[in-house]
């Protein structure tokens, strides 16, 4: 049985000092529930997360103490997709009609300060400055590029993306176009990687009403269905963020395990997508993902970057709104973004950054540490 999204919500990403993460995660919430043309008292179950601003089931302090379950979720960067996989099979068991799903973070400016013991990981680590993200992606991605023959040109393609479709997302932190130049030429963080060329800490909130798929209709003429929503962890040997070790025979990374299964459980393949959200905490991040996710062989992708494939107007339009690198990451509403999104563009109702042509199938993936992938396949 499907999962019918039949309401949509979200607080613009980015600084917002005078609200807190869980206020901004109620302001997500109403326009969610206004959506669907619903109220708080009817939801029969929620499930939401945070990284960093408390517990997501405080929102019912704000919208009415009604008494219903409510799960909190904390998946790193995959807290988002992780709860909407929880709410999908609460539905599915039968166990509820109807519910929300939020997600909503304020971090702090300035990088993730984790812990190796955190996770399961001794000193040497951190001493080491792996626990420093940046380094870690940037020695990832430049295995990976000179494996597959990427260029550092494709990482500010992706940028420049990002940034263009950033400046036509209201909801968006980053609003300013960039050239490549310019994202080049930027501060070096981590070579091969620029200062615009990765995420940045942030705020924002994103939430979803859900019900089963008999009822849909009943709140929207234009419901949006998950027709899958996975997640898997590493294996060993998968070369992985927080991982202290790499095997000499790699094995299927986290994303390809939740990708197959997202497919074989949509019955559908990568060829049936019109439109994706991948996780682009740095901009070589989209770059694999794309790899990852079936989109393309490994190597394939500059090609389709120079073509224009992946932007609004191309063949496989990627983060149309601009994905991390324009909206920053709130690690508990990043997730549910790109479900908003791809929500947006199967209604039709994207603005000056809808897809120009018919589609009918989505699908969103996000990636968090150690080694966790979370993708939904979305359909009309």
């Amino acid at each position: 049985m499907r999962v019918a999204i039949v309401g949509i919500g979200i607080h613009k990403f980015g600084r917002t000092p005078d609200r807190s993460g869980l206020q901004q995660g109620v302001y997500a919430t109403r326009r969610a529930l206004e959506d669907a043309g619903l109220r708080w008292r009817d939801m029969q179950f929620g499930y939401g997360g945070s990284y960093s601003s408390g517990n997501a089931d405080a929102l019912a302090n704000e919208l009415g103490l009604t008494g219903m379950p409510f799960t909190n979720v904390l998946n790193g960067c995959a807290t988002g997709g992780s709860a909407l996989l929880g709410a999908c099979r609460e539905i599915q068991s039968g166990a509820a009609e109807i519910g929300i799903v939020v997600g909503f973070d304020k971090h702090d400016r300035g990088a993730f300060n984790a812990s190796p013991a955190e996770y399961g990981l001794r000193p040497w680590y951190g001493e080491a400055g792996m626990m420093v993200t940046t380094q870690f992606f940037a020695m990832k991605l430049r295995r990976y590029m000179h494996e597959h023959g990427v260029s550092a040109d494709a990482l500010a393609f992706v940028a420049e993306k990002a940034y263009q479709n950033g400046a036509l997302n209201p909801h968006a932190w980053r609003r300013t176009p960039m050239s490549r130049e310019q994202i080049r030429s930027s501060q070096m963080v981590n070579d091969p990687l620029t200062k615009y060329m990765f995420c940045s800490p942030a705020e924002g909130a994103a939430a979803l009403v859900l019900c089963c798929e008999s009822k849909a209709r009943s709140f929207t003429s234009k419901p949006v269905f998950v027709s899958a929503a996975v997640m898997r962890t590493r294996l060993t040997g998968g070369f992985e963020v927080y991982a202290p070790a790499i095997s000499a025979d790699a094995a299927p990374n986290a994303t390809e395990l939740a990708s197959r299964a997202a497919y074989d459980a949509a019955g559908v393949g990568p060829g049936d997508i019109d439109i994706a959200s991948v996780q682009d905490t740095e901009a070589g991040a989209e770059i694999m993902h794309m790899a990852e996710n079936g989109f393309c062989a490994h190597g394939e992708q500059e090609k389709l970057l120079c073509e224009g494939a992946t932007r609004i107007s191309g063949r496989l339009p990627i983060n149309t709104d601009g994905g991390c690198l324009a909206n920053g990451e709130p690690i508990g509403a990043s997730g549910l973004r790109q479900i908003y999104e791809c929500v947006l563009q199967l209604r039709g109702t994207a603005g000056s950054r809808q897809v120009p042509r018919e589609i009918s199938t989505a699908y969103t993936h996000v990636y968090g540490a150690p080694g966790i992938s979370a993708v939904t396949i979305l359909q009309r």
